[in-house]
């Protein structure tokens, strides 16, 4: 018999993915969104899945509303990709922030454990629970700093889980995922940011693109292959969680003149440095270890940050 997922937060980029991904594997899937019938779901159209998807309104912070969904949907597998989903955003909303990941979070792993149901959770977790790491990968074994309130909610997040699956006997994962990347990405991320303005200035735009800190490097990936990742944490024997990043860094100064060459363009000529977009506390290097997901999982990436731009340029 066919599987049955619930993808919760199915609307942003790693939902619309992983739904593309478990269609193609057979599953049924199901999606939730605060309110699914004042969405229209346009990654879900752009991939042209839309109408395959049965998309529920679910609030992740009322327990009611989570129980109601997981209870009529009697899903095997649930992927928890909702919540604030901005670094930069968190540190004006750290408190929708911390309440729409760690209490959402907390309440899915509550109904599973009341439900009874033999379920299997993903959980996804964030590279920013690291924070600055001395220049060294960071792999499962590291410690958390986290530097914005984002990360503290997702630290948080990755503690309720491993709580629930130690006391409760739940098979739950989290994924640490570094930065992945994809056309889908809403242009408030600077990756996006950075090729759309990119691309208007090759076509006669005049304007320039304002940037923070470019110095900063970061473990870039393709989003993609990243979700090829959860799934394969669901499908193991025993529940555990895993670091997915390319194991390469790049400085955002080396992003942005990959992107702008892509169109023929001197990136010095249209960036500037805006104090205005600098945070409160940074990451200056963010570099990953997969070594346990190749060992385990057999994932590895096949595409690095060049490709990455590459992909999203064109």
């Amino acid at each position: 018999m066919a599987k049955t997922a619930l993808i919760c937060g199915i609307s942003g980029q790693d939902g619309s993915y992983l739904a593309q991904l478990l269609l193609q594997k057979g599953y049924r899937v199901h999606g939730t969104a605060r309110d699914a019938q004042a969405t229209s779901f346009p990654n879900l159209l752009t991939l042209g899945i839309r109408e395959q998807v049965s998309c529920h309104s679910m609030a992740l912070n009322d327990f009611r509303s989570v129980l109601q969904v997981l209870a009529k949907v009697q899903a095997d597998e649930i992927y928890n990709l909702a919540g604030q989903s901005s670094v930069g955003l968190s540190f004006d909303q750290p408190v929708e922030t911390l309440e729409s990941i760690s209490v959402g979070t907390l309440n899915l792993l509550e109904v599973i454990r009341f439900l009874g149901r033999p379920v299997r959770l993903y959980s996804a977790g964030s590279s920013e629970c690291f924070g600055n790491t001395d220049g060294q990968p960071a792999d499962e074994s590291t410690p958390f700093r986290p530097r914005s309130p984002y990360a503290v909610a997702k630290a948080t997040a990755f503690w309720e889980v491993a709580n629930y699956r130690e006391a409760y006997n739940l098979f739950a994962c989290t994924g640490i995922l570094f930065n992945h990347e994809s056309p889908l990405r809403p242009e408030r991320f600077v990756t996006q940011k950075i090729i759309k303005a990119a691309k208007r200035i090759a076509s006669g735009s005049t304007e320039k693109l304002h940037l923070g800190n470019i110095s900063i490097a970061r473990d870039w990936g393709w989003a993609p292959e990243y979700v090829e990742a959860m799934w394969l944490m669901l499908q193991q024997p025993v529940p555990d969680d895993y670091v997915i990043a390319t194991g390469k860094s790049n400085t955002l100064g080396s992003l942005v003149q990959c992107a702008f060459e892509q169109f023929g363009l001197d990136w010095q000529q249209h960036v500037v440095t805006d104090p205005s977009l600098l945070r409160p506390s940074e990451i200056m290097l963010s570099c990953g270890n997969p070594a346990k997901a190749k060992k385990v999982l057999g994932w590895e990436p096949k595409y690095l940050m060049r490709d990455v731009v590459t992909m999203m340029c064109f």
